[in-house]
């Protein structure tokens, strides 16, 4: 039997329809060689089922099967028979055995909205990307963070401080809005932010106000008070930073500012996700206002820091709780044992969970009209696993039943396979089906750059079997949805990664960050980006040639006017690439070969079928890859559409024959090439 014919996946090429209601019929297609299985079946809860031979066409034999679902989940696999020979198949692909744990798997009901299959991404940290408005930025000494005053950065340029998490360089809503030509000339679909609710930090995941954008990021328009007298180690006298971030005309104006950038960017065809942090608070928000912030302002409630009848006080796990603590009770739970990041108390607090889930809804309807929430560390919201999930199952209901179309993605290291049963997540921000094994593959590089292995770089057996095993933990709606970022802002620039230098900015500097790097590696994965299964999420800079250790370092302002042109155009035109195929989105994919430093793997949907060709390595290789598992025909020819090598890349147009479904070419080091099927 050949067992490399073999093929099925969950994409609409071999499950119709692809994303099944409850109770609705589908029908499995299986995929073999010509004339080369004598039976083949379909194996679910310990029965086989037989398929029946449907079509044929140039090398293959489709098998079918119509199959009643109802509203559980249906895992399957198959075993084709040739003669005395038997074979399994699933997920892992051709097996001498069923392996159950590797099973295909269809959830009636569920889907993943369609904008966000295979959707350009593009993910900004705001205070980094473009200062469009002066007046909104934070001053020097305006307050006091984690013991030290605020710092306003006046040299764009500058690297990040290494405790950098209270300055700020400017960037805002304004920004990204006089960039947005910029964003769509690249090609971007999805604009996501980093947290833009009001917070003491530049990051923000330490929310203050989860109901307001940031004035810093968004308008004051009423200013006033003094920022700290230099002496000050607290913030009851910020009465500048208490004014522009308690006043409701600022925070307003800043809500009206982010509802028109939500309807330029809707105007441009491009969506919106922002970042929710519901497992921990900060230390400045209005419900525990432990920095005093709120406590004499006109129109808020008493925080639970400040007294022990505040309402909020069921919000937070007090570990004292006699009333002698209070006021200004610091002995609460924070996550990870951080004081700045209180830990909110679900369990405790019905209001708490209905509040955070109004909060889930308010954003994704009128009039914000945001179209999808990532969701940081959302495993580790509340005390235990099981209220966890009963949680996300909630936030899951009313984010879609306000917006049916948005997109509910976590950022989750490890196994996700638990929230993705179809009824809490959509999907993961993908690093362990993405961005660890093409940074290992590479680079040989761990993506914090904390670590080399560099027997693991250009490991093509380590890569696939990594893909494999990982990609099977999602079901297909959630893979072609994934967050596929080569950096982000907590691991280190991938182009970083490629000069191997293991590191961070406190023991490197900033300037080793930057020495020794390989365009032509970034490129590279730049093409594995843009062609894998998933949605392609490019980091503000990445492609512009912006380097990092993991942060603060990777935290590094745009380089407006001092940007790598030629990053930026081959960006450009892989995404053009990537836009034009509907294979590129919602196709299959078929890895063809794997060797040392060679990968090389086929994407394929209706007449559309391409072929992506690694080579990570030093020199010249030939490299024969069997084309016709991903159903380019046996003769004829492909083109090509992008081939990046050591020095640089090309668009122009070259044939490859195709004989007896096989093409040769000649990768040079470090290069990457895409071809089509050129059709006559």
């Amino acid at each position: 039997m050949n067992k490399k014919a073999l093929f099925c996946d969950g994409t609409g090429g071999y499950v119709f329809p692809p994303e099944p209601l409850q109770n609705q019929r589908v029908i499995l297609q299986f995929r073999t060689a010509s004339k080369d299985a004598d039976n083949v079946l379909l194996l679910t809860n310990g029965e086989g089922y037989e398929l029946e031979k449907k079509s044929s066409s140039g090398p293959f034999d489709y098998y079918a099967i119509s199959w009643d679902l109802g509203t559980e989940m249906f895992r399957y696999s198959f075993m084709i028979q040739k003669g005395d020979e038997i074979v399994y198949y699933n997920q892992r692909g051709a097996c001498d055995k069923e392996m159950p744990e590797y099973a295909f798997e269809i959830m009636p009901g569920f889907s993943t909205p369609d904008w966000a299959k295979g959707a350009v991404m593009y993910q900004i940290f705001t205070d980094r990307f473009y200062n469009g408005d002066p007046n909104n930025d934070v001053e020097d000494g305006e307050y006091i963070y984690i013991g030290e005053p605020s710092v306003r950065v006046k040299d764009w340029n500058k690297y990040p401080a290494k405790m950098g998490i209270r300055e700020f360089y400017g960037g805002d809503l304004k920004g990204v809005m006089e960039k947005m030509d910029y964003l769509q000339d690249l090609g971007v679909e999805v604009i996501y932010f980093n947290p833009l609710f009001v917070s003491p930090s530049n990051h923000k995941y330490d929310i203050q106000d989860y109901d307001y954008i940031d004035p810093h990021f968004g308008v004051i328009l009423e200013d006033g008070g003094e920022v700290l007298p230099g002496w000050t180690k607290d913030n009851i006298q910020a009465t500048k930073y208490q004014k522009r971030v308690t006043d409701k005309r600022n925070l307003e104006a800043s809500n009206e500012l982010f509802i028109r950038l939500v309807e330029e960017a809707h105007r441009r065809g491009m969506k919106v996700i922002l970042d929710g942090v519901f497992n921990h608070c900060g230390s400045f928000n209005k419900w525990m206002d432990r920095e005093r912030i709120y406590e004499n302002q006109e129109g808020y409630e008493k925080g639970a820091y400040v007294s022990p009848e505040s309402k909020y006080r069921s919000f937070f796990h007090f570990f004292k709780t006699g009333e002698k603590n209070w006021p200004y009770n610091h002995n609460y739970d924070g996550w990870w044992g951080h004081d700045t990041l209180p830990k909110l108390n679900y369990e405790g607090s019905g209001e708490l969970e209905e509040y955070i889930l109004s909060i889930g809804r308010k954003w994704v309807s009128p009039p914000y009209n945001v179209d999808g929430w990532r969701l940081d560390v959302a495993a580790d919201l509340g005390h235990t696993a099981e209220y966890n999930h009963e949680f996300w199952k909630k936030f899951r209901a009313v984010v879609k039943e306000a917006n049916p179309n948005a997109l509910v993605l976590a950022e989750h290291y490890g196994d996700p396979n638990a929230w993705l049963r179809g009824d809490e997540w959509d999907t993961v921000m993908n690093y362990d089906a993405f961005m660890e094994p093409v940074t290992w593959f590479l680079t040989g590089m761990e993506k914090h750059s904390d670590e080399a292995k560099p027997e693991l770089c250009g490991d093509a057996e380590h890569f696939m079997n990594s893909m494999a095993h990982h990609m099977s933990r999602m079901l297909t709606p959630s893979l072609q949805v994934a967050m596929n970022e080569l950096s982000n802002h907590d691991h280190s620039r991938f182009l970083t990664r490629t000069n191997r230098t293991v590191g961070r900015v406190a023991d490197k500097g900033p300037e080793a960050a930057e020495k020794d790097i390989n365009p032509a590696v970034m490129r590279e994965a730049v093409v594995m980006q843009m062609t894998w299964v998933g949605a392609p999420t490019v980091y503000y800079g990445d492609e512009a040639g912006v380097c990092g250790f993991t942060d603060p370092d990777n935290r590094r302002t745009y380089p407006w006017g001092k940007e790598d042109q030629e990053m930026i155009e081959f960006h450009r035109e892989m995404i053009r690439i990537h836009r034009e195929y509907e294979a590129f989105r919602t196709g299959s994919l078929k890895m063809l070969c794997g060797e040392k430093n060679i990968l090389a793997y086929g994407r394929f949907l209706d007449e559309d079928q391409f072929v992506i060709v690694l080579n990570n390595g030093e020199e010249l290789a030939e490299v024969h890859i069997p084309v016709w598992l991903a159903e380019v025909p046996v003769k004829g020819a492909m083109r090509r559409l992008m081939y990046t090598y050591e020095n640089g890349y090309t668009t122009e147009h070259e044939e490859y024959q195709v004989v007896n479904g096989e093409i040769v070419v000649n990768m040079g080091s470090h290069s990457a090439l895409v071809l089509k099927t050129l059709e006559y």
